[in-house]
């Protein structure tokens, strides 16, 4: 929800949208009605000129209600106090006047978000990024991303995105049109997850290759660092997930029951332990955003770095100032989520073989381990008593 983001940068606090996807059918959306509209220009109260953003229809038979209410109802993740910080800012429009957020709707109202700015740009341009091609045909290519890179532009990222890296790559392929839907991106990992992602070259392999994702029958394993020792060899969790209430940033689990958030599961394997901190395998069986970050949160297992999630703090250890420094020296190398996508595997769209890719894990990962390898060999088993 980029408009309620960017009121609040400008009016009230930072706010930080770094998101990325496992999913891409899991970004976050307004319900169906709100229409994604070319920056209008219109006046303002006091004469500043106030571009259109968004805008919806009320509906004929809408009963009258407050109209933060109706907002909060149609923008899921969206607070009502961020909607009335909107409207108290002159933002929120009802048939081309400002109104308070305890104004209510009547049938048929056109409700507008105006800003004093311009719609960003929201084409994607070729941008001359490097990237690592691990595999590329006529059909599809195989993306090995660095941590820091995010996916797709957004809030707060219209530059540098692999999509854009992607372009670049394609260039001279004039079939490929980078913001054409039925070609591009299939799924999405975070910004500061390292990883394998599949683009489509053509709109016949985007929609062979989400019909595999859509139907759970590819192959994803990440390798993570979670904080603690996770008592099971392997385990299964289970839990919806969906926008944390009290933090929009951040995904929360809630009951399968609950009806909130959407339904995923992971599936972990202890690949190494290390007394304080554990390796592990997770497998998707779905893919939400922050799934394997809000799920071994939920487990009381942080990622080791995930500073989202609580793992910046020295969760699990000792006391001494010799094991805080080495943790911080663990952090300056690894300076973000330990998470990388390892593994993907999927059926060609056209030559229907099975593909299988495994990456190496980027240089910052493999010394964060490598370094946790060490100091379990400088100690002794004693240590590890009762944690």
């Amino acid at each position: 929800m980029i408009f309620l983001e960017y009121i609040c940068n400008k009016v009230y606090a930072p706010v930080e949208d770094d998101f990325g996807f496992d999913d891409a059918g899991d970004m976050d959306e307004l319900d169906d009605e709100l229409q994604m509209e070319e920056g209008t220009a219109a006046s303002g109260e006091g004469g500043d000129e106030l571009y259109e953003h968004w805008k919806v229809q009320v509906d004929a038979n809408q009963d009258p209600v407050r109209i933060d209410k109706y907002l909060a109802d149609k923008m899921a993740y969206q607070s009502r106090n961020r909607i009335q910080q909107a409207a108290d800012a002159g933002f929120i429009h009802v048939n081309g006047k400002p109104v308070k957020s305890n104004y209510k709707v009547r049938p048929n109202d056109l409700v507008t978000l105006m800003l004093d700015r311009p719609r960003h740009e929201t084409s994607i341009k070729p941008e001359e990024i490097a990237i690592n091609v691990v595999y590329e045909d006529d059909q599809l290519m195989v993306v090995n991303k660095e941590a820091g890179m995010v996916v797709h532009p957004g809030a707060g990222n219209f530059h540098g995105t692999l999509i854009q890296a992607v372009a670049w790559h394609l260039r001279d392929m004039p079939e490929f049109d980078a913001n054409d839907p039925e070609v591009g991106l299939v799924h999405r990992i975070d910004k500061d997850t390292s990883g394998l992602l599949v683009v489509a070259k053509t709109p016949t392999a985007k929609n062979a290759l989400g019909k595999q994702f859509f139907n759970k029958t590819t192959h994803r394993s990440y390798n993570a660092l979670v904080w603690g020792n996770i008592v099971e060899d392997e385990g299964r969790i289970e839990g919806n997930i969906g926008r944390d209430p009290k933090n929009r940033l951040r995904m929360k689990v809630f009951d399968p029951d609950s009806g909130i958030g959407k339904t995923a599961v992971t599936h972990y394997k202890v690949l190494e332990r290390f007394g304080y901190t554990t390796l592990v395998q997770c497998v998707l069986e779905t893919g939400r955003t922050h799934q394997i970050r809000a799920h071994m949160k939920h487990i009381g297992h942080p990622l080791f770095m995930d500073e989202t999630y609580g793992g910046t703090e020295i969760l699990r250890g000792q006391r001494s100032s010799s094991y805080k420094a080495f943790i911080q020296n663990c952090f300056k190398l690894c300076p973000r989520q330990a998470l990388h996508a390892k593994t993907l595997g999927f059926v060609h769209p056209t030559t229907k073989q099975q593909m299988d890719f495994d990456s190496e894990w980027p240089n910052d990962f493999r010394q964060l381990i490598e370094k946790w390898r060490g100091f379990i060999a400088g100690t002794t088993q004693d240590t590890f008593k009762n944690i």
